[in-house]
């Protein structure tokens, strides 16, 4: 499915023996150019890139676009809930993107993620800054280990369901068993479920007016949408239906086609593989491995690109000050797309694209 919509010159192979992987690719360019990595996020694949992959290609770059442990068309994870959910820890996320690029051949490579492919490129870039050149982050700033940056409360969650209305903030209902078919088991269907969730996160929804924020506290977190700070109890269906149950023929951005090719994709795998990455990255495990990391930095070259209208550049207060003014040392600046909320990549490409070389024209 993947292949009838990309554009010419984008390929589609599988690698093999990536941390125990079989894992599925996009590519374009001279396989003797420098590697470029994209890492996708949430709700997301390898697909997310289509529109960028051939032009960052044509500036220079062997450009690979991965789908990460538990998605698309890569195989050797662990389905379902209960699992060991190490295997989608940042150490394990880390550990398959650093092997990717040995199997491509390679012993170095420029890092870009967006969504929750944003930590697991910056938790690379810090971690393994002899394998990585540079590091763009995208849509979700990193502030760096436990103690670089503000953080939540112990009792925020109560707080937050101390509102009235009752909320629940999203990352911890993506740890709920019933998540999954919050989306997929919708009556409202799948297909429907997914269009509303992208439209509703995107620049076209006119309520996405984000600002920071003054700190972690329930009342501050509540002014953002639903999507972010739900209604406790509601599923990330209906509240995604609730604020955009409308939105079929809104995303020029993202044709019907293209749409499929994502709700296909994950009815084939299923969704709670991606939603295990919130729910270690939410667990006392990931707390206590982050915190080992306490005051190492990320020293390559890093950069920040987001939507003006993407509520994610603000949804943890503090964390995008934290990134430019201490996780990393080596910051040449953020750039914020007018026109694009969160999926930036794909709403806003010749802008991404224009940000990305200029970012790398100061690297080299």
């Amino acid at each position: 499915m993947y292949e009838d919509y990309l554009p010419a010159g984008v390929t589609s192979k599988m690698v093999e023996g990536v941390n125990g992987l079989s894992m599925h690719i996009l590519e374009a360019g001279d396989s003797d150019a420098p590697l470029l990595l994209l890492l996708h996020g949430f709700p997301e694949l390898s697909f997310s890139w289509r529109k960028v992959i051939g032009p960052l290609a044509e500036a220079g770059w062997r450009v690979v676009a991965p789908d990460q442990r538990g998605y698309g068309g890569t195989t050797g994870w662990t389905s379902g809930y209960d699992v060991d959910l190490l295997e989608y820890s940042f150490a394990s996320l880390t550990d398959d993107v650093a092997a990717l690029v040995k199997s491509l051949g390679y012993d170095r490579a420029a890092l870009v993620g967006h969504d929750f492919g944003s930590p697991v490129a910056a938790w690379s870039a810090l971690l393994r800054p002899d394998l990585y050149s540079s590091v763009a982050l995208m849509s979700a700033p990193f502030a760096g280990p436990p103690g670089t940056g503000p953080s939540p409360t112990e009792d925020l969650h109560d707080q937050l369901a101390t509102l009235t209305p009752p909320r629940r903030h999203y990352q911890w209902r993506y740890g709920d068993r019933e998540a999954e078919a919050d989306f997929l088991s919708h009556p409202d269907g799948f297909d429907a479920v997914f269009r509303a969730y992208y439209h509703c996160k995107s620049g076209d929804w006119a309520e996405n007016r984000p600002h920071k924020l003054p700190d972690w506290s329930a009342a501050s977190l509540a002014v953002m949408p639903r999507y972010y700070i739900m209604d406790l109890g509601v599923g990330m269906g209906d509240q995604a239906m609730g604020m955009a149950p409308q939105s079929g023929a809104s995303c020029a951005w993202l044709t019907k086609e293209e749409l499929q090719v994502y709700t296909d994709a994950f009815r084939d795998t299923g969704m709670q593989a991606s939603l295990n990455w919130y729910r270690n990255s939410t667990s006392a495990e990931h707390r206590e491995w982050a915190g080992k990391l306490a005051g190492q930095t990320i020293d390559i070259p890093a950069c920040f690109i987001a939507g003006a209208q993407d509520w994610g550049v603000w949804q943890a207060p503090g964390a995008l000050e934290a990134m430019e003014e201490k996780a990393c040392t080596n910051y040449l600046g953020r750039t914020l797309i007018e026109g694009a909320g969160h999926w930036v990549q794909q709403e806003q490409p010749e802008q991404v694209v224009k940000a990305l070389k200029k970012f790398h024209d100061q690297v080299l």
